[in-house]
């Protein structure tokens, strides 16, 4: 982006966003583009995303799926990211700009086989309730473990929640992780 350019961006809106991101072959150019070192040509991001989509290493793809990719990301994908400012695409070459950090936020991944953060911290809220208010009745014992402690456990269970969360959350952040999510 030159520097007139960059005084006329505007984060595009949340909804834009959204939309950007609603579609797989946007997510795997960004993904890609993360990873990548340097800026990556056309035909590399169209090989890489095309063995993506076909659970293919690039050498197993057929010219007709790497032509399918390519087209589809000249013609439509790399317009679309680069009209949003997430992108610098000049015809052959494609690098993220630093409008593509903003989407971090939006990326929020679930790993297969868990449940979303916000369902587990309702859970451990409420247990943490119920637990409180049994200390508060009488009817969790206080005798061996006194009600300050019970209140020391529940901040341990909200602690150690966060810190593997966001272990969690790095771990699988668009473009650290090896595959595409």
């Amino acid at each position: 982006m030159s520097l007139t350019d960059q005084k006329k961006y505007t984060p595009p809106e949340k909804d834009e966003l959204y939309d950007l991101l609603s579609n797989h072959r946007r997510r795997y150019v960004i993904h890609f583009c993360k990873r990548a070192d340097e800026p990556l040509t056309l035909s590399d991001l169209a090989e890489k995303v095309a063995a993506r989509e076909q659970d293919k290493s690039v050498a197993e793809l057929t010219s007709a799926e790497r032509k399918r990719v390519y087209t589809s990301l000249q013609q439509t994908h790399l317009d679309r990211l680069a009209d949003a400012g997430m992108i610098d695409y000049d015809g052959d070459e494609v690098e993220l700009t630093d409008g593509a950090a903003e989407l971090d936020v939006y990326l929020d991944v679930v790993p297969e086989g868990s449940i979303p953060w916000g369902v587990y911290y309702l859970g451990v809220s409420l247990l943490s309730t119920v637990v409180l208010a049994g200390v508060w009745v009488g009817f969790v014992p206080t005798e061996t473990v006194p009600e300050l402690g019970w209140a020391a456990l529940i901040l341990a269970v909200f602690l150690a929640s966060s810190v593997a969360q966001v272990i969690q959350n790095r771990r699988y952040r668009l473009g650290d992780v090896e595959e595409p999510p």
